[in-house]
């Protein structure tokens, strides 16, 4: 496993992340969630996303249990506040009594004193800028995290929050978006603000739900028990990826990845890892073995020629309008 510089802080994350937003909880039985984070664990991962919506906060307190023994200064342990986790009008958000609640049931559920990271899982519109900074701060200095990030902000967001979080001397690393061959979105605005400003990029879907897999073909029913079948595991993100122009485009990388002595989802993790501003990439799983292949395309780089390969293939069903955001930032 090969490991990674958080934006520009001094935190090393191992570059294949493991993360459980549609598995732990909701997807598969916990023996089988507890299966693949001791898979990601023998194979070197460290890094471990989740957040407290997933799964109606259960997927926090099956990683807590999957990781109950292990060495915590070993481990780098991420979530994320915003949706709603109850039925109170100030159970969403990014406000600060919703903020340092939220931080509280978070450790309380993953078992540990502190997380390394904690995420604004969205831009809240209704909340000052300043009040959700200021919260963070203070989430930090009672020492319930290390460093805070954010989740789908836009450079206009990311500019605004850093000379707040710079002023109050908190550490404002990372952001966390969607990301992958097919969705590109990231590349016009919000990576370069990133580099300018030092934050990292943790990208999520970098297979696009499992597309980039090449498990799905054009003309066929996806398969049973797949993402695509399943309305609780995601099957609303994958449907943009289910036409047959972007299922005929994703079938014909397969012969590059042959040609490199990748499986196509390897091929699609080194890509994403090919862009100096992602620190890390994000995995779910739901059988260890997925986990074991994933792992594989840590340390893997592609040749120049492979990369315009690619390029010439997918661009037509590429999505890279930064005006578009992989899920809604309104406030629930």
């Amino acid at each position: 496993m090969e490991f990674r510089h958080l934006g520009r802080s001094g935190l090393l994350v191992s570059e294949i992340a493991y993360g459980n937003w549609i598995t732990h909880g909701s997807q598969v039985e916990e023996e089988a969630a507890l299966a693949c984070v001791r898979a990601a664990l023998d194979s070197g991962i460290t890094t471990f996303d989740t957040a407290d919506v997933y799964a109606g906060t259960r997927a926090e307190e099956v990683l807590g249990r999957a990781l109950n023994g292990e060495r915590r200064a070993g481990l780098e342990i991420f979530t994320k506040v915003f949706w709603r986790t109850g039925p109170g009008a100030n159970d969403s958000g990014l406000s600060r009594k919703h903020i340092l609640e939220s931080i509280d049931g978070s450790l309380r559920r993953l078992g540990t004193d502190y997380v390394d990271l904690y995420q604004a899982h969205r831009f809240d519109h209704h909340t000052p800028l300043e009040e959700t900074v200021e919260a963070f701060a203070d989430v930090v200095r009672q020492g319930k995290a290390l460093y805070i990030g954010v989740s789908e902000w836009t450079a206009e967001q990311i500019r605004a929050a850093k000379p707040i979080a710079d002023e109050l001397r908190v550490r404002l690393v990372s952001n966390q978006p969607q990301y992958s061959i097919l969705w590109r979105v990231i590349e016009a605005e919000v990576v370069p603000a990133s580099q300018e400003l030092g934050l990292g990029q943790i990208v999520w879907s970098p297979l696009a739900q499992g597309v980039l897999t090449g498990k799905y073909r054009a003309g066929e029913q996806p398969p049973a028990g797949s993402r695509a079948t399943d309305e609780k595991s995601g099957a609303g993100f994958i449907a943009r990826w289910m036409e047959d122009d972007v299922l005929d485009a994703v079938a014909r990388l397969q012969p590059l990845a042959d040609e490199a002595g990748l499986t196509l989802a390897q091929l699609a993790l080194a890509w994403v890892l090919q862009n100096p501003n992602v620190s890390a990439a994000i995995i779910g799983a739901s059988r260890p073995e997925q986990v074991r292949d994933n792992v594989k395309a840590s340390g893997v780089k592609l040749d120049a020629g492979l990369l315009k390969s690619i390029d010439e293939i997918v661009d037509p069903v590429v999505t890279r309008d930064p005006s578009l955001t992989s899920s809604p930032a309104k406030r629930p």
